[in-house]
C-alpha cells in the first residue's frame, strides 16, 4: 500500500503536535511515543487535571514561538548531516587537511598582499581554526549527542568564525562588511539578551569593540552559538526522527 505524504500543512501540524508533546513530556510521563502497552498517561484526579491543563496551556505560546527555531534545527541538521558524511569519508585527518587548505589559502593571500603583522595574525587564527575543525570532527565521530552539542558544534563555529574576522582587521573591504554588522549585533545582544543585572553596562564600561575586540567577540559567540545549534538539532531529532525526516 502506497504511503501518502502529509503535505506541507500536514507536516507542520505533525511537527507542532510532537513539539507540544515534547513539552508535555518534560513533566508528565509517556506523552511522546507512548508505549502501545502502557498507553498515554492521562490525569485522573482533579489536581492532576488542573496541573496537566495548565502545563499544556503554558506550552501553546512557547510552541508557537519555538517552531521557527525548530525549523532552524531542521536546516542545521540537514547541512550538518552532509558535513558529517563528508567528515566520515575523509576522516579526522582529512577534515584537518581540508581546513588547512582553505585557511592556508587565506594565509598565503595575506602574506602576499598585506603586512607581516597581518600575516602572523591570520596565520595564528588559521591554526586555531584548523585545530577546531579537527576537534569538531573528532567529537562528532567519537561522542554521542551530548558530546556533539557541548563540544563538536562550538568547535565547528570557532573554525568558521575566527579567520575571516582576523583577516578583516587588515583588509578594509572585508572589514567594511564584517565590522558594522558585528557592531549592530553587539548592540542588539547588549540591549536585549544581556540587559539585566547591569551586565551590559559592565561590558560597555570595560570593553571596547575595536581591533581585537571583534575577534574576542566572535570567539565568545562561537561557543553559545554552537550550543544553541546543537540543542536545536537535538530537538529536531526528537520531534522528527531522522528515519522519518
Amino acid at each position: 500500500m502506497e504511503r501518502r505524504t502529509p503535505g506541507l500543512l500536514g507536516a507542520i501540524r505533525i511537527d507542532v503536535a510532537r513539539l507540544h508533546a515534547t513539552w508535555m513530556e518534560l513533566v508528565f510521563p509517556r506523552q511522546l511515543d507512548a508505549s502501545s502497552v502502557l498507553g498515554r498517561w492521562r490525569p485522573e484526579t482533579t489536581l492532576q487535571k488542573a496541573a496537566y491543563n495548565l502545563w499544556a496551556a503554558i506550552g501553546v505560546p512557547l510552541v508557537v514561538l519555538g517552531y521557527p527555531l525548530l525549523l532552524v534545527g531542521f536546516a542545521t541538521r540537514y547541512y550538518a548531516a552532509r558535513l558529517d558524511s563528508a567528515a566520515t569519508r575523509l576522516g579526522i585527518l582529512g577534515a584537518v587537511g581540508v581546513a588547512t587548505v582553505a585557511w592556508g589559502i587565506l594565509t598565503v593571500i595575506t602574506r602576499i598582499q598585506l603586512s607581516a603583522e597581518a600575516f602572523l595574525a591570520v596565520a595564528a587564527a588559521s591554526v586555531v581554526a584548523i585545530v577546531s575543525a579537527g576537534l569538531a570532527a573528532l567529537f562528532a565521530n567519537v561522542g554521542g549527542r551530548g558530546t556533539s552539542v557541548a563540544l563538536a558544534y562550538p568547535s565547528a563555529m570557532t573554525a568558521l568564525f575566527l579567520p575571516p574576522v582576523v583577516a578583516a582587521l587588515f583588509t578594509p573591504s572585508l572589514g567594511n562588511v564584517i565590522f558594522p554588522n558585528s557592531t549592530e549585533l553587539a548592540v542588539w545582544i547588549l540591549d536585549t539578551l544581556l540587559a539585566f543585572g547591569g551586565i551590559n553596562a559592565w561590558i560597555r564600561a570595560n570593553f571596547t569593540l575595536e581591533g581585537t575586540g571583534y575577534v574576542l567577540m566572535w570567539f565568545a559567540l562561537a561557543i553559545p552559538t554552537g550550543w544553541l545549534l546543537g540543542l536545536l538539532v537535538a530537538l529536531a531529532d526528537v520531534v522528527r526522527p531522522k528515519d522519518g525526516a
